[in-house]
């Protein structure tokens, strides 16, 4: 980062004084920057400016140092900066044109009011924004932690239609207060170059960009200025698209359940989604291309066009909640959460055990705060938690099952969120992707036992009576064990899923949990809609006693489905689909 910052330092060197856009703050131009990165938690502060001879200088001092020593080491930089522009040749020495040893320049600190800073302050408190330091006549104005990116990038497919969320990554400042300009590549006339600028700057000045048809096969560029929304701004930083815009699909499955989720929800209700994204890890296996989706085109797996397809569809959902399973790393990381920030969502990953991908849990920052997090991976509470004591030793005289359930890496993310307009109300919000075989109906009994269990002392111990919202791809149908148990609260122990995978893998137990569940989505006929199978995997989960259903958003048509045979496909991202409905408080 530092070695951006001083290009920067170099670049501004008698630069204009405005902030962009006409804010305020930064240094008349006569004056320098000094530029101090102080941070609590280090013990050391850095501080660059540059020379009058163009030299960059850059010093890292002890935050705790009285602010005399830093001066005297300034003014010996400086005094060899000095004695080095004006050496004299050999031939001038040898004729006895000698001036004496280079003087050093008085150097001193002076605060925003104009009083100098005493030598004996520390550092730490000595190098306030706004003061200025004086090195003999250079005058140097006193940045102190100025906005500054760390990270700024383009996604690297770009579709007509589709948003352009950039990854933007920055050191004392906020993507929501950065300055933004798009800029679309100069369309050669006659297929000659056009002469001048290259780049025609766009109407858009928003962080999130949506490119027209008309901006097909043009690449697109991106001028970051970093804020903190005090009117303080650091230095530009720009990137270009690595490709151009590309047709998108024309119509895809989620737009016309957009129209039904065009504006977020009022204060007394929530929008709650859940969605198996298909992880990347999974979508791009020679299985999958030729036996699992050998259906769908080949460049409609690849992980940049779905993502683009994904980041269209979550935020036209408009939600306060969203709970997706099989979210790769770095997809949450690159893509998701800074593109789901962009439209006001804060996201959690939770990955599952030795794997790649994991859960991920995003909620409306301006409705929500998070409180707390509990998640768990099932295998390691079992052993260790003595919350599942009893269930473990119940397990433990089945060691077939056992060591099945202890092999999974099936985890559980549990978030509680506090309301910002009514902060009486919490939502305890739990995410699981449960064992996908399916002859696992044994595996996930135990499984959701756990999680059921693990919830009823988030839900009911550490915060008495709050609502439980449990989303997630469960792999059960209605007619499964799993299903009957959430919503009914018990299973007896001689239920048929005990057996699930014959009899040598028989284990019968009888299990109960304390909630009233409804699934909020009812029973589609299918959430999964693949060549070989379809059937309906996943819920959301509500109680029943604290929450109740507004609407639910319909689910795409059958020959919207089957339009290109089976999910995934061109116009669908996943081999899923997103449940999404409106809650309220009872």
């Amino acid at each position: 980062m530092w070695r951006r910052l001083r290009s920067a330092l170099r670049s501004l060197r008698g630069s204009p004084a405005a902030a962009p856009h006409g804010g305020g703050g930064r240094p008349p131009a006569a004056m320098e920057r000094a530029v101090v990165r102080c941070v609590p938690s280090e013990p050391k502060l850095s501080l660059r400016f540059v020379l009058p001879d163009g030299s960059a200088r850059h010093m890292q001092r002890d935050q705790a140092e009285p602010l005399g020593r830093a001066l005297a080491r300034i003014a010996t930089n400086a005094a060899k900066g000095h004695g080095k522009a004006g050496k004299k040749s050999k031939k001038a020495r040898a004729e006895g044109d000698a001036e004496g040893e280079t003087a050093i320049p008085p150097v001193r600190l002076f605060s925003r009011d104009g009083a100098v800073v005493a030598e004996e302050v520390p550092n730490a408190a000595a190098w306030q924004d706004g003061a200025v330091l004086h090195i003999g006549d250079a005058r140097y104005r006193v940045e102190r932690n100025p906005p500054a990116l760390t990270e700024l990038s383009l996604p690297r497919s770009l579709l007509a239609g589709f948003p352009v969320c950039p990854k933007v990554s920055a050191e004392f400042a906020a993507p929501q207060h950065c300055l933004f300009r798009w800029f679309r590549e100069q369309r050669p006339a006659g297929g000659v170059e056009a002469a001048g600028e290259a780049w025609v700057e766009t109407a858009a000045a928003e962080r999130v960009f949506t490119p027209s048809n008309a901006l097909v096969g043009l690449r697109l560029k991106l001028r970051c200025t970093p804020g903190d929304g005090e009117q303080r701004y650091g230095p530009a930083r720009e990137v270009e698209s690595s490709g151009p815009v590309e047709a998108g699909p024309g119509a895809c499955t989620f737009d016309a359940r957009h129209l039904y989720t065009q504006k977020v929800c009022g204060p007394g209700s929530v929008r709650a989604v859940s969605y198996n994204i298909l992880a990347d890890t999974y979508a791009q296996t020679e299985f999958s291309r030729t036996v699992l989706y050998p259906y769908c085109a080949p460049y409609a797996l690849e992980i940049d066009y779905r993502q683009n397809l994904l980041k269209k569809e979550l935020a036209g959902y408009s939600a306060d909640l969203i709970c997706l399973q099989e979210v790769d790393k770095s997809v949450f990381v690159d893509s998701l959460a800074p593109a789901l920030d962009a439209f006001g969502l804060e996201g959690l990953f939770r990955i599952k055990e030795k794997q790649h991908e994991g859960l991920a849990t995003f909620y409306r920052k301006d409705k929500f705060s998070l409180l707390s997090q509990h998640d768990i991976a099932f295998s390691k509470a079992l052993l260790s938690e003595p919350l599942h004591k009893e269930l473990c030793e119940q397990l433990a005289k089945y060691p077939l099952v056992q060591e099945k359930v202890l092999q999974r890496s099936s985890v559980l993310q549990v978030s509680v969120l506090q309301s910002t307009i009514d902060p009486s109300r919490k939502l305890c919000v739990a995410n699981t992707h449960l064992y996908w075989h399916p002859k696992g109906g044994n595996i996930r009994l135990i499984q959701i036992a756990v999680a059921m269990s693990h919830i009823k002392h988030v839900a009911c111990d550490l915060y008495p009576s709050i609502p439980v919202i449990f989303c997630g791809d469960f792999n059960s149908t209605p007619s499964s064990g799993t299903y009957s148990f959430i919503s009914s609260g018990g299973i007896a122990e001689d239920h048929e899923d005990w057996i699930s995978n014959g009899e040598e893998e028989r284990c019968s137990m009888s299990l109960s949990h304390p909630f009233k569940l409804l699934s909020a989505c009812g029973e589609p006929a299918y959430t999964n809609y693949v060549g070989g199978f379809h059937g309906c995997l996943d819920y959301i989960f509500i109680d029943r006693n604290a929450l109740e259903v507004e609407q639910v958003i319909p689910l795409p048509s059958h020959e919207e489905i089957t339009t290109h045979q089976a999910l995934p496909s061109v116009s669908h991202p996943s081999d899923h689909i997103a449940l999404i409905c409106d809650l309220k408080w009872k």
